[in-house]
């Protein structure tokens, strides 16, 4: 029998196991999973009803039609006679058919592909000083809905394509709904909204093929930033590391606009908004996730569920940088509503103002994470918004585009969307109304309702716009003259990163621009990088074989700022996937021992096996497998630990998996690529026993950076543990020298 334990291993279907025979006993439906919740159960106008969560589920233990109706057959369409045609009255095939024919709805145009996650905020306070909002007064806590995802790949593309990552948090405040709506990028390729149309026509798919899906390594995207140079910093982002993030877990987020903070007395400061990962920004490198879109597509969507059903909550604190709100709205030198600029940290330090954990995966994918609608103009008294000419046109945007996805002007009624505050909007009818809503008077002023709704003062909570004045202008398009620099951002990410992460950008460029099918292109995107750093122009451009053009621009030099750079901190560890490779040759003593270890420092272990179900011992328990070499790959791994030979497995023949190789192998062909892709990837690797004939097979040296060899768990795990803390092994990364 397999050993019994409480390591809890993430990913089971249900909430119970089930039984091989179909069931036949009526029983009413199961309950969510205890790592599910739905949201709130809220009337349409906000009042709490009192209801479970699971209310809105179905209920019973029959099938029914939609109207409640029993069913005794759902297998067979209504003929006449056996081998005859079907017969139109067939109430139930039609309404079967008929909602199936229209369950899905228009898919978000950005943003499509997405994962979410409920949670709290708790405040820390230190935000009241500057805003009267009040989830952030003192220890308020707020329930919050998280939705993250990628911008240009649609619905059913794959998680860790090279991309901007959207990260929204709605919080749910006594207030009304306030959404943050940001990117895990701080800036955008865009400074004005006009453009939104030309960047996303440019980052799709062609339109004559539909290819290439979710990715910018074509020649419409590059043909469009080399033109439109303001998009120079936003893509240096999304060409380094940040663009491929390990997990959304480890991912930072940003508000990207500058954002306008009120306190009670009205007086105003400048902000701008960072989630900050308590586990660190990490990411893949470029070769993992290609093999990550092959083998796992949902890599983010499982690993975020994952997480969260193992107890491996993920937190992030909010913070703030403060800036005077000043006339011309600068702050040393960069202008506060250009949206393709960041303010270093040195120059204004992130205050942490709160946690975010996220404790909860959705009950139902498509009604709360499908159906969630954020707008960034969805604000409580205490926050504004600037005159940031991306963000006003979002304001516009994130609406009408609800209207047209969720099929009409009442989406805020949808479960995961209502607010938990009072609702009384004097808005009536449309489509999809769900609210019952009474009285004769849905005007102001009137006198047939009693005079409701009020109008509030501001002593009561009223959002009162900021009575900005407004300079003496004409009428005009165009930006203003500190929009002009579109290089000196770009420079200062880059030539704040370490030489090892100014490898990956090289190597990032050098990928995309050689993807593109015209020369002209790659020539007019050399250009631009010639005037953000020659080094970088130089090296990029030996990779396309091209020559390197001088720079057209004067870019001024920049201080570093070494906050963007990902490397050279120590961080948790918590949720860290170890996959431990056993055999019958192995200890399993040491195998389970090894696992307690690795659940007790709150990582997750895996064990892989030749083949599933168990490892069956000459004498004592057998162990549970989770993974075979057929199924495995080090990819879903952080770290693994090699306690067994490589035993070759029963399906170790190139016609059951061409990972195999030749039959008659002294080891497992897939074992030796898994454990040399790891050291490859720069990820920790430990072994004892006979694993270290696999260390040698892989030609891994057992002195190389990030190889613990040891007698067992007890020397082994705890230096793994350690490792992890570094994200990777980045001794093994020898950077070719900083271009710079």
């Amino acid at each position: 029998m397999p050993v019994e334990d409480n390591i809890k291993i993430p990913g089971a279907p249900s909430i119970e196991r089930p039984a091989v025979e179909e069931p036949t006993d009526a029983r009413e439906p199961l309950p969510p999973k205890p790592d599910q919740q739905g949201p709130e159960a809220v009337s349409p106008t906000g009042s709490p009803t009192g209801a479970p969560a699971n209310s809105r589920a179905q209920s019973g233990q029959y099938l029914t039609t939609a109207q409640g109706l029993r069913l005794g057959d759902t297998d067979h369409s209504l003929k006449a006679g056996p081998r005859g045609p079907i017969l139109l009255q067939d109430h139930h095939l039609r309404e079967k058919i008929t909602h199936f024919d229209h369950e899905r709805i228009p898919e978000r145009v950005v943003h499509a592909r997405g994962a979410g996650a409920h949670g709290t905020f708790r405040s820390y306070g230190t935000a009241s000083k500057i805003t009267k909002a009040g989830f952030l007064a003192p220890d308020v806590e707020t329930p919050v809905f998280v939705r993250f995802s990628t911008v240009l790949g649609s619905r059913g593309s794959a998680d860790t394509v090279r991309d901007t990552r959207g990260f929204s948090t709605k919080f749910y405040t006594d207030e009304g709904t306030y959404d943050l709506v940001g990117n895990n990028i701080p800036v955008f390729f865009i400074q004005d909204g006009i453009k939104f149309p030309d960047l996303i026509h440019a980052g799709k798919p062609h339109p004559d093929r539909e290819i290439p899906q979710a990715q910018s390594a074509h020649d419409t995207f590059w043909d469009f930033v080399s033109l439109h140079t303001e998009a120079q910093a936003h893509t240096m982002w999304n060409m380094s590391d940040r663009g491929i993030p390990r997990s959304y877990r480890t991912m930072e987020g940003f508000g990207v606009h500058t954002f306008r903070l009120v306190d009670a007395a009205g007086k105003t400061t400048l902000v701008k908004f960072h989630w900050k990962p308590k586990l660190g920004v990490h990411s893949l490198v470029w070769e993992e996730a290609q093999v990550i879109n092959g083998m796992d597509p949902d890599f983010h969507r499982r690993d975020l569920a994952d997480a969260i059903e193992s107890g491996a909550y993920p937190e992030w604190e909010l913070g703030i940088q403060t800036f005077p709100d000043t006339e011309d709205q600068m702050f040393e030198g960069i202008d506060l509503l250009d949206p393709t600029k960041f303010i270093p940290e040195e120059l204004a330090p992130v205050q942490p103002i709160g946690l975010m954990t996220l404790n909860a995966n959705p009950t139902n994918y498509f009604a709360e994470t499908e159906q969630v609608a954020f707008h960034p103009g969805h604000l409580v008294p205490g926050i504004d918004v600037t005159n940031d000419p991306l963000l006003q046109v979002r304001l516009f945007s994130y609406l009408d585009t609800q209207i047209s996805r969720l099929g009409g002007p009442n989406f805020a009624q949808i479960p995961i969307n209502r607010p938990h505050a009072p609702v009384n909007d004097m808005l009536r009818d449309g489509m999809h109304q769900t609210a019952v809503h009474g009285g004769a008077a849905p005007y102001h002023p009137n006198s047939l309702d009693g005079g409701c709704p009020f109008m509030a003062g501001q002593d009561l909570g009223a959002f009162v716009d900021v009575p900005e004045e407004i300079a003496a202008g004409i009428k005009e398009r165009k930006n203003p003259a500190s929009f002009d620099d579109h290089f000196s951002q770009a420079r200062l990410f880059f030539r704040s990163l370490t030489p090892v992460e100014q490898d990956h950008v090289i190597q990032a460029y050098t990928f995309e621009l050689g993807k593109c099918y015209e020369a002209a292109i790659r020539e007019r995107q050399l250009m631009a990088l010639a005037n953000i750093d020659a080094g970088l122009c130089a090296a990029v451009a030996k990779g396309l074989g091209m020559p390197a053009p001088s720079a057209t621009v004067q870019t001024p030099d920049v201080e570093p700022s070494p906050a963007v750079s990902q490397i050279g901190g120590k961080w948790p560890v918590a949720g860290r996937i170890v996959g431990i490779i056993a055999d019958s040759e192995s200890d399993l003593s040491l195998v389970a021992a090894a696992r307690e270890a690795i659940d007790a420092a709150g990582m997750v272990p895996l064990v892989i096996a030749p083949s599933g179900g168990v490892i069956e011992p000459e004498d004592g328990p057998a162990l549970t497998v989770q993974r075979s070499y057929l199924t495995a790959r080090s990819i879903e791994f952080d770290a693994i630990i090699v306690a067994g030979g490589g035993i070759p497995a029963d399906d170790a023949i190139p016609g059951r998996d061409a990972k195999a190789g030749e039959p008659g192998a002294a080891l497992d062909p897939r074992v030796v690529l898994m454990v040399s892709e790891a050291f490859r990837h720069g990820k920790a690797i430990g072994a004892w026993g006979p694993g270290a004939v696999v260390l040698d097979a892989a030609g891994i040296p057992q002195d190389a950076p990030g190889i613990i060899s040891g007698e067992g768990p007890d020397t082994v795990i705890p230096v793994v543990g350690e490792l992890l803390s570094a994200h990777r092994a980045w001794e093994r990364f020898p950077a070719a020298g900083s271009p710079s």
